[in-house]
């Protein structure tokens, strides 16, 4: 196996067991490495740190065990059991209301560079990395021994994940059975046409789940305006739950297609319900309607830390036109999901709008990522989703 030999004092979060290793931090490498190998990791003095896959770019190695005695030929088993057990102990499994949910997330589940969502029995894997990639195999094998009743099918799709440099990849397919597309699952009873071939990420947007339900709490007999609605989630859950009026908004024709599929798919009327092709930033300066509750769930605005400021100033400006425009005591519900902006800085941006937008604002609750989307502690990157519900005065 290659040895990567750690510089003298960068070992300290690794020891730590925080799962990326920075190529700074690299002093040496046994032989050449390339994309994908696994290797073990070494300190300074050759003290054992660990196990992981090398890659090129700023994350060097991302790693998969800091046990010298770790069974390497069982770990993607060993791995999965744990990331299936957690799933049946919350309730997901053979769950009659939800059979959406994510099943592995990545160093949350201890498999850097994995994701592995479930729709109504059927799994798609999206890897990350490249050597994630090479193990597919593996992990198909340990997937069908964890599930206790037969996987219906096992799709891979990983080609805009992976390094665009990596000209190895087979392409989006079906490793195990196959399935027409859409798919219906199904989310708190709630009906979804997933397509995890032409869909955005997996398909579906699942850390959203508990996020939906609660809307349910504030929206019957309300009229809401759903911005950057994509496939129209929130929008379903407040028809569910008797709101009066529910508008959804995406700058995408496909997602508008998408939510108007969902409401009919749900069997709602449509007069309670219509959808907008346009720019959120754009339609949100000048609403014509009386809206009680507004939910802005944008796309990560910062994927990068070069793209923090400007992102913090979008969040500001979306956030300060929704607070001028909602309706003294409407509820606006906001969300960010870019990594490099912590809930703290997320708050604090909240907060800035407020007083640009001239409105008093409450902090009602505090949103993040649900619990099939587990944080490794060792990992605080991995609270990538940060929400608030406010209240405008």
């Amino acid at each position: 196996m290659k040895i990567v030999t750690i510089k003298p004092g960068k070992d300290k979060s690794i020891v730590r067991k925080h799962p990326w290793i920075f190529s700074g931090a690299i002093k040496a490498t046994s032989e050449p490495c390339f994309e994908g190998d696994f290797v073990q990791v070494r300190a300074n003095k050759g003290r054992f740190l660990g196990y992981g896959h090398y890659a090129d770019g700023s994350i060097a190695v991302r790693m998969l065990s800091f046990n010298e005695d770790e069974d390497l030929e069982n770990l993607f088993e060993i791995r999965l059991q744990s990331a299936y057990n957690l799933r049946k102990s919350l309730g997901l499994i053979d769950n009659e209301e939800t059979n959406i949910f994510r099943l592995v997330h990545a160093e949350g589940d201890g498999l850097p560079g994995l994701i592995i969502d479930h729709y109504a029995g059927n799994l798609v894997i999206q890897c990350h990395s490249v050597g994630m990639y090479q193990e597919v195999e593996r992990i198909v094998k340990a997937l069908n021994t964890v599930f206790e009743k037969p996987i219906t099918s096992i799709y891979l799709k990983s080609g805009a994940t992976l390094p665009k440099n990596f000209t190895a990849y087979s392409g989006d397919r079906f490793l195990q059975g196959e399935v027409e597309m859409p798919v219906v699952a199904l989310e708190y009873r709630n009906q979804f046409n997933i397509n995890w071939i032409t869909g955005q990420k997996t398909g579906f947007f699942i850390d959203q789940r508990e996020n939906r339900k609660l809307i349910g709490k504030y929206s019957k007999g309300k009229k809401m305006l759903n911005t950057f609605c994509y496939s129209g989630g929130f929008s379903i859950f407040a028809l569910a739950e008797g709101a009066e009026l529910v508008h959804s908004l995406d700058a995408s024709a496909k997602a508008i297609e998408l939510t108007e599929e969902n409401v009919e798919l749900g069997k709602f009327s449509k007069e309670k319900h219509a959808s907008f092709v346009e720019d959120t930033m754009d339609f949100i300066k000048d609403l014509k309607e009386d809206y009680d509750i507004i939910i802005l769930d944008p796309p990560a605005f910062a994927k990068h830390r070069k793209a923090k400021h400007n992102a913090v100033q979008g969040y500001k400006r979306l956030n300060a036109h929704a607070m001028r425009q909602i309706k003294p005591g409407g509820i606006i519900v906001t969300f960010s999901c870019s990594q490099v902006i912590d809930k703290v800085l997320f708050t604090n941006t909240i907060i800035a709008a407020a007083i640009a937008a001239e409105r008093n604002v409450r902090i009602l609750e505090q949103l993040h990522q649900p619990a099939d989307h587990p944080i490794n502690a060792n990992h605080p990157e991995g609270e990538y989703l940060k929400g608030l519900v406010i209240q405008v005065e």
